[in-house]
Order: structure tokens, then C-alpha cells, then sequence
């Protein structure tokens, strides 16, 4: 699991496991320097609350719950909540662990009926209110034991059932073109009062979100936030790439918030321990916060760089890619290289080839030929390494797009690979869009991957990766797995790991999270890859709810907003969209020779201001003041605050000319892009205002604080 782990898993078997249940340690221990703690007693199992919150946190919700084939739930109901092995788990020891970046506790139970034991480490970076749990199950027990859930962290909230009568939950929902939608809502619109403590039982309801198959975040987004009227919040976090579910379920004493891996029921999931086995839940993280959305987001903001931590955070260049709006996958010498010359022309520091540079022509539609990644011959008059080198000699980095795991039904590495290479379930190879799945636990997999980007960094000078993902494969694999939700996972980590063991490889290679725009970032592989392309909408007036959204689950120096001008449109246009690009990682395309020079004027303008703000962006908070934006908003905000006070992008969708007044700003406003022509901005006691003019207006600002 983790290093963490392994390590505290050294201490004396006699510290960790006793041969009779510990007595004489406390019934409750800190976990976190100011955060949270871990509370338990001789005839109930752990649980994980709050330290002096009226809102979260109950030691009557047990840390883990464990569902089996054998055993589910002790009393009947819908929710992943009160599993009879949950339930029977007690406390055996605890163990702490300090370095300079975090304080860990590991918290191990036993359930003496089936002999499984559950190790959780509790994490906390220092200074930050987020802990990130991690589970691992042993079977300690005689016989096999097959798993069909598990809780990652079960928690409370509230303490009686009329505390959620004020409670608001914030969720998003995702899709191609349309992704990470973020809406509030009462949580008795899910969970309606039915007067628990009348019938004197808990509730059978819940309240549910999944992914579904291996688009970890083409449906929703593996986040959420419950907020209390009085402005206390939570928040969370799942961090896998393959099925995930959340469980929100009410009791008597107040609610359940259950964050789960893949399941049985939503994922095709289950797991087969055998003896002396042991079985990974999904890293899961959850923050606490007394101010309310901003302030969580914040501190889960923080947690997210822990995270990289290891990651090079100096780095954030521009990066010019030829798809969007562009070659659209139909890349050929004649139109890259007046391409690379513009881009080099505009500031961009990295130039990526996108789709199509493996393709002859003359194939079409060449989704189904896929999976040899060798350049194709026609395409380019005096090779691909022509181009490469052109743009080496602009001063650019060279980056080529990869579809990793795809190999298409009519390509030659589709009878070379072994059968079990590949996705299978019920004994039929798995296909999606013409297009068989590599599943990375089989060494053949990574062979052929190895071998592909070895022979691109060492042929081309590719130090960047656009690594895209545009097929959803179902439910997963059935081969070398218990179910096919269990193949699934496996592959995700297996893939996880090969990302690792390529940047060991090649130091200095930066590697792009694409999957159909934004239908996989999840923190499994934001946490070891550089940046976020946020979607794939190429309607550049669709794109800032998006942008403004995006950093709600996705770190701002992460997010990959693109901008894509192009010569039909107006100067406004061009600075709308270049805003939205500025909002996080300018991500730059378009036919950028064929612009005017005013336009070339702006997309120069906002790559040197790009690159001066950049570096403020690892250590940017998030804010919103309007409130998280409606798809169909008019007036789109987003702030950042940054240690040279606050940058503020305002998108204005409406037809009219209007004056804005943005509330709760403070300070002095001065316009950073585009180059101010009108009235400036300036600070009121109302607020913000700012004058736009007629149609589609963006601006992007800097509020210095008083």
C-alpha cells in the first residue's frame, strides 16, 4: 500500500497485535495536530470524528465497514452502513509515525468471527485540516474470504437527525463537453425528515453516486461537500481511477457519509482473500472546515499539493497543441509546420502533435488501426523528425499524443499481444469503438508500451505526453480477478505504477492527464502525472463554467484551460477565450498564423502574462465570488488568491453592455487582460464593478488587498 504503512507494519507483532484484545490504551487518540481523532471502546469499533465539532464526526459510525458474500449487512437497509464484520471489528493497537511532512496513525481492528483485520492509516499533513485514510484488510482467519465492499471511511455528521435539516450537499456532475457541473442542494431534497426517532430505527434510504465503468469522472466527479447551516463543512475526496461510490445515509443520531472503492452492487466488484492475503481499499481523503465551501475547498486545495509533493512544481509551461479547433487529428508536414512557427512566434514553450501522426491518410476514420505508434509515412514529406526538429530549433519542447491503453481492432498488435493482454469478460475479448483494451497487469502490456515511449523520447526529443483515453470499457476484466470491477482496479494501479516507472526513466518527461477531456481525473493519477486537460468543448462560450469549476477538484496549476482564437473571431472573442486559457494553464491552439495582428498581439500578450503569474499559481486558493456558476449563467466568476494578492477572471456571457458589481471584493482593481480600453474596474462598497461591453466579454484582473 504505502511506505507509510510497511513501516509502521515493522513495529513488534506484540505492539501491533497482542494475542488478547489491548486493554489499558485510550479511548480516544489524536490522529491529527488540530483536526481529528479516533475514538473507540472495549465493545464498539473505531471511528473517526472531529476534534470539538458539533458537526463532524460520531463514534457511533465505524471507520470501516466490510461487506461479504458470506455476510452483509447487520440490520436491513439500502446505505453502506452497519455491515455485520463492521460492527464485530475491534480495536487491537495503535501506532503513530511523524516526519516533516505528515503525522500518521495506524488504527488496526480485528473481527474474531472471520479472522479479517483492518489496518487504516490515518494521514495529516502539518498545518492542513484534510486526513486521507487508507485500508488495508488481512485475513487472519482459516478460510477464504470473498469481500464485496468496503468502506474506505464511513463518517458521521451531525449530531441528531434534526441537524441535517439545514445541511446543503454540493455535487457535480460530468460529462463530454460538459464536465464538472457543480450544483447545492438541500439534503433533505435526497433525504427527506421521515422522523427516525418516532419509529426508534435508523434510516434504509441512502442517497448514492457511482462511476461506472473506467471513466472515473465521466459521470460525476469523485468529490463532494456537505455545509452546515452554521458554516462548518466537509469534504471529500476519492482517489482511484476505477469504480468508486458514495453513501449518504441518516440515522437516529444524525448523518453517514460512506466513501467506497468499486462495489458489488454499482461496480461488479468483489474480492477474494485467502488466507494470509490481504486486499487495498481506494485512498480516500476528507477536510474539515468552520468556513464554509471556500474554506474546504481550500483545505483540500492544500492537501492535493501534499499529494505532489514530489512532483516538480516549477514547471509550468505553455504548451501549443495542434488539435483543438485545429488539425483535429489530420496533422501533415504543410500545415505544422506554419503552426510551430506561430506558436513559437506567440510564447508557447511546448509544441505537442496531437492524434493523428500514426495514421496514413488514407485510412479516414483510423480509430481502428491504433496501437503500433509508429509515424506514418505520408503524412510528412521528409518525416516526423523534420517537424521535431523544427520545433526543437524554435526553442519548444516536443510533445506527441498517446492512447496508451488502446489497441484497435484492425491494428497488427492485435494478434502480435497474447490474448490475455487484453480486457476479457465472459470469455469474449473485451471491445469498445473498434478498439481492444491492454490491461497493465500483464507484462506483455507494459512491454509494448515500454518499448513505445522509450522509442519516441530516444527518435523524436519527446520530453512532453499527451496521454489520452477515449474508450470506457464497461465494468472491466474478469481475467486473474475475483469480478470484473476487481480486474478493473487491478489494471488502474498497474497502469498508475507503469506512469511512475516511465518519468523514473525519463526524468524530466511531463505527462498530460487527457480522457476525452476531462472523464478521468481523479487524484490516483493527478497525483503522479503534471496537468489536466478540463474538456473537450470547443464552443469557446461554453468553456468558463468549466474553467471556473474545475478547481473545485482539480488543482489551478493543474488545470489545462485551452484557448483556441481563431480569425473569424472579434478582438473580444479572442480575449474571452484567452481568458478562459489564462484562468489556470493557458493550453493554446488554433490556426494561430491566419489570425490578425491584433489578434497576434493577444495571444503574445497573454503568454508573457501567463508566465508571469505562473509561478503564483502553485500556491493559488480558489474562490467564488458569484457562487459556483450555472452551465447557463450569464456572469461567470473565478478567483484566485495568490500571495501577491487576488486574481479575479470575469466572463461575461450576456448580449448587452452592462456594469457588474461583484460583492465582497476588496482592495484595488486594476485590469491585467485584456489591455484596458474603457472604464477601469474599481472597488465600491458594493463590491467589484467593472463595465462590459456587448456580447461575449472576459477579463482577467488583480485585486490588490488593503
Amino acid at each position: 500500500m504505502t511506505d507509510a504503512l510497511q513501516r509502521l507494519q515493522t513495529l513488534p507483532n506484540t505492539e501491533l497485535r497482542p494475542e488478547a484484545p489491548t486493554t489499558g490504551v485510550p479511548e480516544r487518540v489524536r490522529v491529527a495536530e488540530a483536526t481529528f481523532d479516533v475514538e473507540w471502546s472495549a465493545d464498539r469499533p473505531a471511528a473517526l470524528v472531529v476534534r470539538d465539532s458539533p458537526f463532524g464526526g460520531r463514534a457511533s459510525v465505524p471507520l470501516v465497514e466490510i461487506f461479504t458474500a458470506e455476510e452483509q449487512r447487520a440490520r436491513t437497509s439500502q446505505a453502506y452502513f452497519r455491515s455485520a464484520v463492521g460492527a464485530r471489528m475491534r480495536v487491537i493497537a495503535v501506532s503513530h509515525e511523524e516526519d516533516a511532512a505528515a503525522r500518521r496513525t495506524l488504527v488496526s481492528q480485528r473481527d474474531a468471527t472471520t479472522g479479517l483485520e483492518a489496518d487504516t492509516v490515518i494521514s495529516q499533513p502539518w498545518g492542513v485540516s484534510t486526513v486521507r485514510a487508507q485500508t488495508r484488510l488481512r485475513n487472519a482467519g482459516t478460510r477464504p474470504v470473498v469481500i464485496t465492499a468496503v468502506t474506505s471511511l464511513s463518517f458521521g455528521f451531525g449530531l441528531s437527525e434534526s441537524d441535517l435539516d439545514d445541511v446543503r450537499l454540493a455535487v457535480a456532475d460530468s460529462e463530454w463537453l460538459a464536465e464538472d457541473r457543480w450544483s447545492e442542494i438541500p439534503l433533505r431534497a435526497v433525504l427527506p425528515g421521515v422522523s427516525l426517532g418516532f419509529h426508534e430505527q435508523d434510516g434504509r434510504g441512502h442517497y448514492g453516486l457511482s462511476s461506472h465503468g473506467a471513466w472515473s469522472s465521466g459521470e460525476h466527479v469523485p468529490c463532494g461537500i456537505l455545509t452546515s447551516g452554521d458554516g462548518s463543512a466537509l469534504a471529500w475526496q476519492i482517489e482511484t481511477s476505477a469504480g468508486w461510490h458514495v453513501d449518504i445515509s441518516q440515522a437516529r443520531d444524525g448523518g453517514v457519509l460512506s466513501l467506497l472503492g468499486p462495489t458489488d452492487l454499482e461496480n461488479h466488484f468483489a474480492h477474494r482473500i485467502a488466507p494470509g492475503d490481504t486486499f487495498d481499499a481506494v485512498p480516500v481523503s476528507i477536510a474539515s472546515s468552520h468556513d464554509g465551501r471556500d474554506g474546504v475547498v481550500a483545505a483540500l486545495t492544500a492537501y492535493r499539493r501534499w499529494l505532489r509533493r514530489g512532483q516538480d512544481t516549477s514547471s509550468l509551461p505553455v504548451v501549443y497543441n495542434d488539435f483543438m479547433n485545429t488539425l483535429m487529428g489530420q496533422p501533415t508536414t504543410e500545415q505544422l509546420l506554419p503552426l510551430v512557427a506561430a506558436a513559437a512566434d506567440a510564447g508557447a514553450e511546448v509544441f505537442c502533435i496531437d492524434a493523428g501522426w500514426f495514421a496514413e491518410p488514407e485510412i479516414g476514420d483510423w480509430w481502428a488501426t491504433v496501437g503500433e505508434w509508429q509515424e506514418a509515412n505520408t503524412r510528412f514529406t521528409a518525416g516526423l523528425k523534420q517537424i521535431t526538429d523544427e520545433i526543437l530549433s524554435r526553442g519548444m519542447r516536443v510533445g506527441l499524443w498517446l492512447e496508451p491503453e488502446v489497441v484497435g481492432a484492425d491494428s497488427p498488435v492485435a494478434d502480435v499481444l497474447p490474448d490475455d493482454a487484453f480486457f476479457w469478460r465472459h470469455g469474449q475479448r473485451v471491445m469498445e469503438h473498434r478498439r481492444y483494451h491492454l490491461d497493465f497487469r500483464h507484462p506483455a502490456a507494459r512491454a509494448h508500451m515500454d518499448e513505445v515511449v522509450d522509442r519516441i523520447v530516444a527518435e523524436y526529443g519527446v520530453s512532453y505526453i499527451k496521454l489520452d483515453y477515449n474508450i470506457n470499457p464497461g465494468a472491466g476484466t474478469e481475467r486473474d480477478a475475483t469480478a470484473a470491477g476487481d480486474g478493473l482496479l487491478g489494471h488502474t494501479r498497474a497502469f498508475r505504477e507503469w506512469l511512475i516507472d516511465v518519468q523514473q526513466r525519463h526524468p524530466g518527461l511531463q505527462l498530460e492527464n487527457c480522457s476525452s477531456g476531462a472523464m478521468r481525473a481523479d487524484y490516483s493519477l493527478l497525483e503522479v502525472t503534471h496537468q489536466q486537460s478540463t474538456s473537450d468543448q470547443q464552443d469557446f462560450r461554453l468553456y468558463p463554467p468549466i474553467a471556473a469549476s474545475a478547481p473545485m477538484s482539480i488543482l489551478p496549476e493543474q488545470c489545462a484551460n485551452w484557448a483556441y482564437p481563431a480569425a473569424g473571431m472579434t478582438d473580444e472573442e479572442t480575449a474571452f477565450t484567452l481568458v478562459t486559457g489564462l484562468s489556470g494553464r493557458l493550453y493554446l491552439s488554433g490556426f494561430l498564423h491566419e489570425l490578425t495582428n491584433e489578434q497576434r498581439a493577444l495571444v503574445a500578450d497573454a503568454a508573457q502574462l501567463h508566465k508571469r503569474v505562473r509561478r503564483g499559481l502553485s500556491a493559488a486558493v480558489p474562490f467564488w465570488p458569484l457562487g459556483l456558476p450555472d452551465w447557463d449563467a450569464d456572469t461567470i466568476v473565478l478567483g484566485l488568491h495568490t500571495d501577491d494578492g487576488d486574481l479575479l477572471f470575469v466572463w461575461d456571457r450576456h448580449s448587452d453592455a452592462r456594469t457588474l458589481t461583484i460583492p465582497g471584493i476588496t482592495g484595488t482593481a486594476a485590469q491585467l487582460f485584456p489591455a484596458l480600453t474603457g472604464a477601469a474596474p474599481r472597488v465600491t462598497l458594493a463590491g467589484l464593478q467593472l463595465q462590459t461591453p456587448a456580447g461575449a466579454a472576459a477579463r482577467m484582473l488583480h485585486i490588490a488587498r488593503s
